[in-house]
Order: C-alpha cells, then sequence, then structure tokens
C-alpha cells in the first residue's frame, strides 16, 4: 500500500492596509496642560458649522509644550496617492489664538477659494473711501453772488463800483419787517429835534407852547 502524503496548507500572509483618511482633514493639536481643550472644541465646532460635509474630518489631537496649531490635509495635486498638508495657524508664530472669522477664511482658501462666507468677509473688506468733495463751478459762485441782498460782487481787482440807487435804500426797506415798524423809523428820522438839536433855542421853543418870550423875566445866566 503506497503511503499517503499529506500536505498541508501555509497560512496566507496578510499585511495590514491603512484605511483611506476622509479627506480635506482638519487636525487642531492642543497642550492639555494648558487647559486648552475647550478652546480646541470651540474652533472645531465652528468649522463643522460653516463647512459641514466640505469636510471630510475634525480631529482633536492632545500634545503638551504649549502647543496649540490647526493644519489642513488635502490630496496632492501632482499625485493621486499622496496628500499634503499645510499650515493653518501657529500659536507661538501667530501671537496668540486665531480669530474664528480668520481660520475659515483660511480653511476656506484652501478647500473652496471661490466661495463666499457672508458676513465673514463682509467684515474682511476694506471700508470704501469716501467721496471727494465736489468744487463750486463759477457758475455757481456767480448765482449766489448775483442773489445777494447788497446786490452782485465784482471779483475783479481795482476800485469797488459806486453803489446803486437801490443798493442806497435804508436796510429796513430791504429787510422783512413790518409797515409798522418803517413807519416808526421814518417818523422818527422826520423829528428835526432828534437830528440837530442844538438849532432848537429856548425863544423859538416858547413860541412853540404859546408862550410869549416878553411876558417872561430873562435869567440870568441867559442874558
Amino acid at each position: 500500500m503506497a503511503d499517503s502524503q499529506e500536505t498541508t496548507a501555509s497560512p496566507a500572509t496578510t499585511t495590514p492596509t491603512t484605511p483611506p483618511q476622509p479627506l480635506p482633514r482638519i487636525a487642531i493639536q492642543f497642550c492639555t496642560q494648558c487647559k486648552w481643550m475647550l478652546r480646541a472644541a470651540y474652533f472645531a465646532q465652528e468649522l463643522l458649522s460653516t463647512f459641514s460635509t466640505s469636510l471630510g474630518e475634525v480631529a482633536l489631537i492632545p500634545a503638551t509644550g504649549g502647543i496649540f496649531t490647526v493644519t489642513i490635509t488635502t490630496p496632492s495635486t501632482t499625485s493621486s496617492t499622496s496628500t499634503e498638508t499645510k499650515l493653518l495657524w501657529d500659536r507661538k508664530t501667530g501671537g496668540g489664538f486665531p480669530e474664528t472669522k480668520e481660520l475659515k477664511r483660511r480653511v476656506r482658501d484652501v478647500i473652496d477659494p471661490g466661495r463666499d462666507l457672508g458676513h465673514v468677509d463682509r467684515h474682511n473688506k476694506p471700508a470704501p473711501a469716501p467721496p471727494a468733495a465736489e468744487m463750486p463751478s463759477s457758475d455757481t459762485t456767480s448765482l449766489n453772488l448775483t442773489k445777494h441782498p447788497a446786490g452782485p460782487v465784482s471779483s475783479t481787482s481795482g476800485d469797488a463800483p459806486a453803489p446803486s440807487p437801490a443798493s442806497s435804500t435804508p436796510i429796513y426797506n430791504q429787510s422783512c419787517i413790518d409797515d409798522d415798524t418803517v413807519a416808526r423809523v421814518a417818523q422818527a428820522k422826520a423829528n428835526k429835534g432828534q437830528q440837530n438839536p442844538n438849532t432848537v433855542d429856548g425863544a423859538t421853543l416858547k413860541a412853540q407852547l404859546g408862550k410869549s418870550a416878553t411876558t417872561e423875566k430873562a435869567c440870568e445866566d441867559c442874558a
């Protein structure tokens, strides 16, 4: 009887494969000794609320040594099997923590440069320059001078022109005062005693009052 030859199959060797990471991937590395976990979680929440499914993953990575960095990993533009990682923020070189709107703009510039972030972009736009003041033209200046109550003013150099009859009219005739006031002013101007009180002597005043200068005894001071 022939000897039976037993053959045993060797187990197949399998190499573990790393599952592909969902991209783009944002990694926020923070120092646990500095109690920055809540701050890192806040940035992660804000990025997920804004970009939603445009991000493949947002990871929080604990570290030590005062580290707080934000990186983003995207597919390589030169190879379909490699990735590229870009630093978005480093607390040590950035002088502190990033503003939320600034971090969102940097993420947007990597994954979707043409996307509008609404109020985040509006706050980043520079304020428009105020319009230049318009200088009045010569025609407008001449029109304003013509409407002046005193009449047009000559813009040429030299002696001033003689005032016209209209310009010599008393000012109260050109102003907006009532007729009663004008009448009182005209009556006061007609009072000759107010204009030249030195021309009214004592004899004239007595004659106006109906008294005779001969019936009164002359004052020694008036003689």
